[in-house]
């Protein structure tokens, strides 16, 4: 009888599963199958000139799909290419897509496009996909997935966050293997989960680590030759170095905890190690912050409508309020063409 029960048990458990599946899937379908809600064009031009790339939120056609507008343009036509990605990252000459294949049962994978579109690279994430970023010269590409989890408000999330290089998909292992040193102490907390790199270069690194028990993040200086990251600056999450190399960007912890967390942009200054938190965005920001220009940030935040979000702009010295940047957009990547 026992053993009845726990099969009946699993079946009833597996069917609420498949049934979620299947109405997640309607939904992301039906999203698709109606004209798209914003103007768009060809394909042609998504990856010439200076532009910002993003994962399309507008309901309709396109729905879910990598677009790109002119950087001066940002309000214009998009362009739509046919690649489905959940986050991106972009240079010159590579994308970077972070994909949930969507289905009965979701699998995922992060992914390297030529400026053809032309896929490079494929290899597996162990779940809901989180950040991406490229390495100033685009020969090393970071992703941050949850292992549990699909969120940094879940209580007891868990994440992997790894550096490949982009020649071959090479990987440098798991950071949780690499050697921290938090206020120059050795430590290795059980715990610990790292996420959200922003590159110096192709030897040096910002990322956070977060320690779930305790409830508390550094921002940690990784260094790729020696396999190690050393504490700078505690209470940062998702650093973002900006274009001069001079000031980090990143969310602050700045009310509640858990599902109730709010999470307010900041500025880490670091030369002098001031950190400038930008209270005039009011909401709840969790993205990892990108620099459309050295004065300027972009992140996104969900809006109104289910699945759909929008792009926004804040001056870095939070000498204005935000201002509504590309609306039903999500993942932002700025992008120069170069010489």
């Amino acid at each position: 009888m026992k053993w009845v029960l726990i099969a009946a048990v699993s079946v009833l458990a597996l069917g609420g599963t498949a049934g979620a599946g299947l109405y997640a899937w309607g939904q992301y379908r039906g999203r698709q199958d109606v004209p798209s809600a914003v103007q768009t064009t060809t394909s042609t031009g998504w990856a010439q000139g200076d532009r910002i790339l993003f994962r399309n939120t507008a309901a309709g056609q396109g729905y879910g799909l990598v677009a790109s507008v002119p950087r001066d343009d940002p309000s214009g036509p998009r362009a739509l290419t046919d690649i489905p990605c959940d986050r991106v990252a972009a240079t010159a000459t590579l994308l970077s897509c972070l994909r949930s294949e969507r289905g009965l049962t979701p699998t995922y994978n992060a992914r390297l496009y030529d400026d053809a579109g032309v896929e490079q690279l494929q290899w597996p994430l162990p779940g809901v996909p989180s950040r991406t970023r490229f390495s100033p010269d685009g020969s090393l590409v970071a992703t941050t997935a949850f292992v549990t989890g699909h969120a940094y408000a879940t209580i007891g999330f868990s994440t992997e966050t790894a550096i490949r290089k982009t020649s071959d998909g090479s990987n440098f292992g798991n950071l949780e293997d690499w050697k921290l040193f938090i206020d120059g102490t050795p430590s290795a907390p059980f715990d610990r989960n790292y996420w959200g790199i922003t590159f110096v270069d192709d030897h040096t690194f910002y990322a956070t680590v977060g320690m779930t028990t305790a409830g508390v993040t550094y921002l940690v200086k990784g260094d790729m030759d020696t396999r190690t990251m050393r504490s700078v600056l505690k209470t940062v999450e998702c650093p973002s170095l900006s274009p001069d190399g001079t000031r980090i960007a990143f969310k602050r912890v700045t009310g509640g905890a858990g599902p109730t967390v709010h999470w307010t942009p900041a500025v880490y200054d670091l030369a002098s190690g001031k950190v400038t938190v930008l209270d005039v965005e009011s909401r709840s920001v969790d993205d990892q912050i990108a620099w459309l220009d050295d004065d300027t940030l972009l992140y996104g935040l969900p809006n109104h409508t289910p699945g759909d979000s929008d792009v926004w702009e804040l001056k870095a010295d939070g000498a204005s309020a935000p201002r509504l940047f590309i609306p039903h957009a999500w993942s932002p990547a700025v992008v120069e063409a170069g010489p």
